[in-house]
């Protein structure tokens, strides 16, 4: 892997977070954000490259949200910080307990033989030899080192299958021609009923679905002991009319959530970067939005104290500059949730990582809970 040709290294906010109207919280608001108290002691301004004390990481290790031009915090720079005790606190919240602790990830539906062009949906528009989706057990085995400490399952029991969808009114249309420029909706189908799910065309991909009719499905199938479910969906989804599209959505309260292989277009094979590469970039991206979208099922609002994974994103832009790492306040609600051993958790994911060093964020992330681990004081470095 190339070295890094970036000197020197920038810790903090970008010039641009004044003039957007973004304070980033103080060092003592930040440290009390990790505490059930929402209280901290007075400590010593850590500099920037550290070292770290036993309360306040470097911030080479957690730098702050950079907020550029365009940047969520820039567009919204008041939005409201989540303490550990606000989240807590948080009514919406749903506890853990023995009885819902299992977090379940359902793979892509199945489409019926008569709807096969529900396929085609998912291909991009005039990209030829598109790279190979990421592997639905990869994604879960990230999921399982994220949230160590829960089990994360594949959902079995409930198969999901697209189905036509025929509400008596629908106009017969004469050819595929007819049905390429009006694609009709259909239905995703489990053992109980058919739910409607509409669709629109988009110029990016022949069709999208409406990520609120998915929504509806994941939440109807929820297994009884499940905490969480992250429903893997292969097309590109829309939320309303006004939107281009929308990559993922989640819903505290009934602990379901969705992320679209397509909201990270596959990057397109006609570069110099080997096919592998460009996969592991696509699964690496996937696995960001999965991770995040099943933080905000635990109550995990977005991120404002770090550069961390729970931050919100305005674009896939400022998604491919946010790390896979969790900053110290979303790490203490994280690990209250899972009942994790913070040393065991950070391990679970090095060695996710490890197999497959050759990817760029994988291979970061990995040095970086390197690093992470030995701040924390086991000496957990490579030999």
């Amino acid at each position: 892997m190339a070295t890094c040709n970036h000197h020197p290294l920038h810790y903090d906010v970008s010039a641009n977070a004044g003039a957007a109207g973004y304070k980033r919280p103080s060092m003592q608001q930040r440290l009390a954000a990790t505490r059930p108290s929402g209280r901290s002691l007075r400590v010593a301004k850590v500099k920037s490259a550290g070292p770290a004390t036993d309360e306040v990481p470097a911030d080479s290790t957690f730098p702050a949200p950079l907020v550029l031009p365009g940047d969520e915090l820039s567009f919204d720079p008041r939005y409201p910080p989540q303490s550990l005790r606000s989240w807590k606190q948080l009514k919406e919240r749903n506890v853990v307990t023995d009885r819902r602790r299992t977090i379940y990830v359902g793979a892509p539906p199945k489409v019926a033989q008569d709807v096969q062009f529900v396929d085609h949906w998912a291909v991009p528009e005039a990209v030829a030899g598109a790279i190979k989706a990421p592997a639905f057990e990869d994604i879960v085995n990230y999921l399982q080192a994220f949230y160590h400490g829960l089990p994360v399952r594949v959902l079995h029991a409930r198969k999901l299958c697209f189905v036509d969808w025929d509400d008596g009114v629908r106009k017969k249309l004469s050819s595929e021609s007819d049905w390429a420029r009006k694609p009709r909706d259909v239905a995703l189908a489990t053992r109980s009923e058919a739910i409607r799910i509409r669709v629109r065309k988009h110029e990016s991909f022949p069709t999208q679905l409406n990520l609120n009719d998915l929504l509806d499905v994941a939440i109807s199938i929820l297994p009884d002991d499940a905490y969480a479910l992250l429903m893997i969906v292969n097309h590109d989804l829309y939320e309303d009319e006004d939107d281009d599209f929308c990559c993922k959505v989640s819903k505290t309260a009934t602990s379901a959530a969705l992320a679209a292989h397509l909201a990270h277009p596959s990057p397109t094979p006609g570069t110099t970067q080997s096919r592998r590469h460009l996969e592991l970039l696509w699964l690496s991206r996937v696995c960001k939005t999965a991770s995040h979208e099943l933080g905000h099922c635990f109550g995990i609002d977005h991120c404002t104290y770090y550069a961390c994974v729970m931050q919100g994103t305005a674009g896939l832009s400022e998604d491919a500059r946010q790390p896979p790492y969790v900053c110290p306040v979303d790490t203490a609600k994280l690990l209250t949730a899972t009942g994790a051993d913070e040393m065991d958790w950070l391990r679970a994911l090095l060695n996710f990582c490890e197999r497959f060093g050759e990817d760029a964020l994988f291979a970061a992330f990995a040095a970086w809970l390197r690093m992470r681990l030995a701040e924390l004081g086991m000496g957990y470095m490579e030999e």
